[in-house]
């Protein structure tokens, strides 16, 4: 199939023959046709798969068909949990809508206000926006969403899991009950079919991505080695030129900025990037990255969702995640667009229990290969969590290692509320899932931290 078959008008044509695309991928080929038959959507699509293309084509071609004369108003609303994607999607915009324009502009946290303001004033007709920064300009006034005629909720499953529910719902009550709305979600959990309940009306349901799949072209490996050399490890795999480039992922940003000084002392190039950058400074990473002036960006989970790379080859797990749909996500970074990559995984034998639970998820094993020279020593003694402190009395023997520590419990009591509460020198991680861990909370934002949501 070509994309001259799905609908689409010569100036989307011409758009998207100006970026070298041919075939729709799959999402593409189900989703733009009933789109722009005007039907409600529930997508099932992971990063990588061209979603992004899926919505903003044929809502482009519709905002262009239905444009009325009058002043210009906010017509199309796409919602995203970050800054990075929301600047990605305003781009696919702007590339997209480059030989028929609509007035586009990407709204978030950790800009100002005032910018905003004035590029809404102008008539923007799509706003790309991050809830929390949406809100702020809904209770000054600054925008007005009763004209919206198309809602895109994208990558509504980490919404949910930032804690975003209570303000996508303030967002609903704001917009026309006569609208189109689009759902896109990489996994269709419990909270996502209740919410595609309450938002959609009738739906085609279309499903490229089935729950907690990886894509297809990703290799994925796991080299046990013990904590104290994973550096080294990782150093020797990139000085050895068995990544080019690597999308290191870690579960804090202490440890993602620790990481990126100790390779940029092994003399390999590095960047960090996480909530507690700035904007300019996260761009700045980024684009080093993307122009191959660096070679590692370190990046904790929050701060690479919705990070678009092209060509990405490899991703590393220097830490596991602690939820195991993470590990999907993550992954999901290489092997885009039918490209082949690699996921490596560094695990420690404090790690096992996570690494069991990802391969529950995924229904079938990751193979281990062990480096020579970084073999793992599983007769020490181990923490039983990264950042866990085994409770010490008098001259009490040094234990060997234990399945009980590497299951996650100490004394009794689960290594992981221990780890949240003094693990890691006392930072927290960036995002857990009902653990009561604080959520990383980015400028201009809000997250709802009840648990369960």
């Amino acid at each position: 199939m070509t994309f001259d078959t799905l609908g689409l008008r010569p100036e989307s044509l011409r758009a998207i023959a100006d970026q070298g695309y041919t075939q729709p991928t799959p999402v593409q080929e189900q989703a733009i046709p009933a789109i722009l038959t005007g039907r409600d959507l529930l997508a099932g699509a992971q990063t990588g798969t061209g979603k992004t293309a899926a919505f903003v084509l044929p809502m482009l071609q519709t905002l262009h068909a239905t444009r009325g004369p009058g002043p210009r108003r906010v017509r199309g609303l796409v919602v995203v949990p970050t800054r990075e994607l929301a600047l990605q999607v305003e781009q696919s915009i702007r590339v997209y809508g480059a030989h028929r324009p609509v007035k586009s502009v990407a709204i978030f946290g950790g800009m100002r206000m005032d910018r905003q303001v004035r590029a809404l004033r102008h008539g923007a007709e799509v706003v790309v926006a991050t809830p929390g920064r949406l809100l702020d300009h809904v209770r000054q006034r600054t925008i007005d969403l009763r004209g919206v005629e198309i809602l895109v909720l994208d990558e509504a499953d980490r919404m949910l899991d930032m804690g975003f529910i209570h303000d996508i719902k303030k967002i609903l009550q704001e917009l026309p009950t006569e609208r189109q709305s689009l759902l896109f979600s990489a996994t269709f959990t419990p909270h996502i079919r209740r919410l595609a309940e309450d938002l959609l009306r009738e739906p085609v349901s279309i499903d490229v991505a089935p729950r907690n799949a990886t894509a297809a072209p990703i290799r994925q490996v796991v080299h046990p080695v013990d904590r104290g050399q994973k550096r080294h490890l990782l150093s020797h795999m990139l000085r050895s030129k068995q990544s080019e480039q690597a999308l290191v992922f870690t579960r804090t940003k202490r440890g993602a900025n620790r990481l990126a000084e100790q390779l940029e002392k092994d003399g390999i190039r590095a960047v960090a990037i996480h909530g507690n950058k700035s904007q300019s400074q996260r761009v700045k990473a980024l684009t080093a990255f993307k122009k191959g002036q660096s070679q590692v960006l370190v990046a904790t989970d929050i701060a690479a969702r919705g990070l678009d790379i092209e060509a990405l080859p490899h991703v590393v797990n220097y830490e596991l995640p602690s939820v195991p749909e993470d590990y999907v996500h993550r992954i999901g970074r290489t092997g885009r667009a039918g490209l082949e990559g690699t996921a490596t995984s560094l695990v420690g034998v404090e790690e096992q229990d996570l690494m069991r639970a990802i391969e529950s998820l995924l229904k079938k094993p990751i193979d281990r290969e062990v480096v020579d020279g970084f073999e793992p020593s599983f007769t020490l003694r181990t923490a039983p969590a990264p950042g866990s402190q085994p409770k010490r009395s008098g001259n009490r023997k040094k234990k060997s290692w234990n399945p009980q520590y590497a299951q996650g419990r100490v004394g009794g009591r689960p290594a992981a509320r221990r780890t949240a509460k003094r693990g890691n020198g006392g930072q927290r991680p960036e995002a857990t899932h009902g653990s009561g861990v604080r959520l990383e909370s980015m400028p201009g934002e809000r997250l709802n931290r009840r648990p369960g949501h």
